[in-house]
């Protein structure tokens, strides 16, 4: 005789399983009278309301309910025993004995009899307080970076790097359009960077994975007109490692700028390299004295563009750094070094001509050697073209017969010096 198939059926065994369920759920469960009085209650809710069970027995959920949620609840309550709904979900406060506020989601549900009355109502309440928390410090830091991004001039954009959507925020768009301007695509934005700059907006090392972060200065047209942006763009990938956005930040630094240039004009030294400035090669060399003679050297980097386009500027300043340091290293404590443009580079040697010659060998040999930072390694040469004088001359002029001679050492394939001076000197 084969055995019966399991049932439920019976109410006893009905009834225990609802026991089970009732006493061991993961979150507070409650049976409500009709008055709204505590019937039963599981140890998950006795834990919420922070009492022993049998205490919260016959209580009223008024007594453990925040006064400023209480009304809210027992408008839902009525709706429910006037017919107007089957149950409600309601996020209130449950305030703890000792004063404690724990935040609670509940969701009330009518019970009724085969008649279809109302005779009780069970709740099912989810301690939410870490959720509201987390509500709160991001309401917290949202309102942060709003009063932060209204102390500045710019905004945000974002890249889709599968799609290869873009797209600006609201306000970066209004800074640049006005206040009634949409947001812009990529090709909109690109319109608006000054083109002699757009080199500096390339993404494609940021999109290819080669980088995870780069900053960008470049002219943006905007409603106030043409202003200098810093942009710090940063890289997301998912979890195995592959790029998937790209989010930037640009910021209006015009007056930072104009600040930068007035202190680079009017001080001695080079901010960014710490070598001597157009202005203080000019007051050094005039103290300089050399019984015989001086060698004028005019240099460049040959390579430098592209260590700003596929690296950006950060790694282009460790460049420009290092061969500042490089270059000093191979001439004399008492010569001279200046940095008089982006790239550009000025070396006065005291002495023969050979002595100068020497010097330009030596700092070509030097900048040759890779430059390493942050694990990514650059390479750049020099060219170089240098003169020499016996007598004291304008400096200005020995610097453009200087850069003469360097234009011709890049004609003649870079990487070489032409250096001039009468055959009785070397």
């Amino acid at each position: 005789m084969s055995a019966e198939p399991y049932t439920n059926d019976d109410p006893a065994t009905r009834l225990a399983l609802f026991d089970f369920a009732f006493e061991h759920a993961p979150i507070g469960i409650a049976l409500v009278d009709l008055e709204g009085r505590i019937l039963r209650g599981n140890a998950a809710f006795a834990k919420l309301v922070g009492q022993q069970m049998q205490t919260v027995i016959g209580t009223h959920f008024r007594d453990f309910t925040h006064p400023d949620d209480l009304e809210a609840d027992l408008i839902l309550f009525r709706q429910v025993l006037a017919g107007r709904r089957e149950g409600y979900t309601i996020e209130k406060r449950y305030v703890r004995p000792m004063g404690e506020i724990v935040h609670v989601l509940i969701h009330v549900a009518a019970m009724r009899d085969p008649e279809g009355r109302i005779v009780r109502f069970i709740s099912q309440i989810e301690d939410i307080t870490k959720h509201k928390e987390h509500e709160r410090e991001l309401a917290e830091r949202t309102a942060q970076v709003e009063l932060a991004l209204e102390a500045i001039r710019g905004g945000f954009w974002h890249m889709n790097i599968a799609s290869g959507s873009f797209e600006t925020s609201d306000r970066l768009a209004q800074f640049i359009g006005g206040p009634a301007a949409a947001r812009l695509d990529l090709e909109r934005y690109l319109r608006k960077i000054n083109v002699d700059d757009g080199a500096q907006a390339d993404l494609t090392p940021l999109i290819a994975g080669q980088l995870d972060q780069s900053v960008a200065e470049y002219r943006l047209d905007t409603v106030q007109g043409e202003r200098w942006m810093r942009c710090d763009r940063r890289l997301l990938r998912d979890g195995e490692g592959h790029p998937i956005k790209i989010v930037g930040m640009a910021i209006d630094f015009t007056d930072e700028r104009i600040r930068m240039k007035a202190l680079e004009e009017n001080a001695r030294t080079d901010v960014l390299t710490g070598v001597l400035n157009r202005r203080g090669l000019g007051e050094e060399y005039a103290s300089l004295r050399s019984a015989d003679g001086y060698s004028v050297l005019a240099l460049d980097l040959d390579g430098f563009k592209e260590v700003n386009d596929s690296y950006g500027h950060p790694m282009g300043d460790v460049v420009l750094c290092e061969t500042a340091n490089r270059i000093r290293s191979s001439v004399r404590d008492e010569d001279l070094v200046a940095r008089v443009g982006g790239d550009e580079f000025v070396v006065v040697v005291a002495g023969g001509a050979t002595t100068g010659k020497a010097a330009a060998e030596r700092i070509l040999a030097a900048v040759r050697r890779p430059i390493e930072a942050s694990g990514t390694a650059a390479s750049v040469r020099t060219s170089v073209g240098g003169v020499w004088t016996g007598a004291r001359r304008n400096i200005a002029d020995l610097m453009s017969e200087a850069d003469k001679l360097l234009y011709d050492a890049k004609a003649a394939g870079k990487d070489v010096v032409k250096f001039d001076c009468p055959a009785r000197q070397w």
